[in-house]
């Protein structure tokens, strides 16, 4: 990371008005859920978007553009002291175009942290986040905001949460590493064969 979700007809008007509303109000307030197929399995992800409207907002957009279609979990982060732990990090494809960088929504802002199984963006410095995400397994809260610590302690962008599918969130992470990275802290992390993501769609 430094680098690495109907309204029902009724032939009695007045009773159809009476069944529908609830529903209608219940759709609405409904979060937004993505379902992602990958080739170590299924993932469905719900979105936190009134807590991080804009994050959650900015991966909609690539979402409904099919950006991440062919794209790869390339990173596997596993925690020294429980190596069952850590962080998957995904991007799409090197043909896709990213959006402009969002701004920064800190967990701070959203009060939002990363627990087990919480969707985050992934960033270098603040206000550069575009399109690589990563999931959370275990907690991993030191990657919250800390505004009590020196340097750069605005932390990453949690957005949304794993709500089935851990297990295959939790398979990707065992995968083999080694793979080759440029990035010298990110040494023996990346997948020798990256996981592919095969679809990314709203629920």
């Amino acid at each position: 990371m430094s680098s690495s979700t109907l309204p029902r007809r009724s032939l009695i008007l007045g009773a159809g008005l009476v069944l529908t509303a609830p529903q209608l109000a219940l759709a609405q307030g409904a979060k937004p859920r993505v379902t992602m197929k990958t080739a170590q399995g299924t993932i469905v992800i719900e979105l936190e978007d009134q807590k991080a409207p804009l994050t959650s907002a900015n991966f909609l957009r690539y979402v409904d553009a099919k950006a991440y279609d062919g794209g790869q979990f390339f990173r596997a982060a596993r925690s020294d002291w429980a190596p069952t732990e850590g962080t998957i990090v995904a991007q799409p494809p090197a043909t896709a175009r990213p959006f402009p960088p969002i701004r920064h929504e800190s967990t701070t802002m959203t009060g939002l942290s990363h627990t087990h199984g919480t969707i985050s963006l992934g960033r270098f410095a603040p206000g550069t986040a575009t399109n690589t995400f990563f999931i959370c397994l275990g907690d991993q809260s030191f990657l919250d905001a800390r505004p009590d610590q020196p340097g750069d302690n605005l932390g990453y962008a949690a957005f949304g949460k794993v709500v089935s599918g851990l297990p295959t969130a939790q398979k990707i992470l065992a995968q083999p590493t080694g793979g080759e990275t440029k990035f010298a802290d990110q040494k023996d992390q990346w997948l020798k064969t990256p996981v592919i993501i095969e679809t990314l769609r709203r629920v």
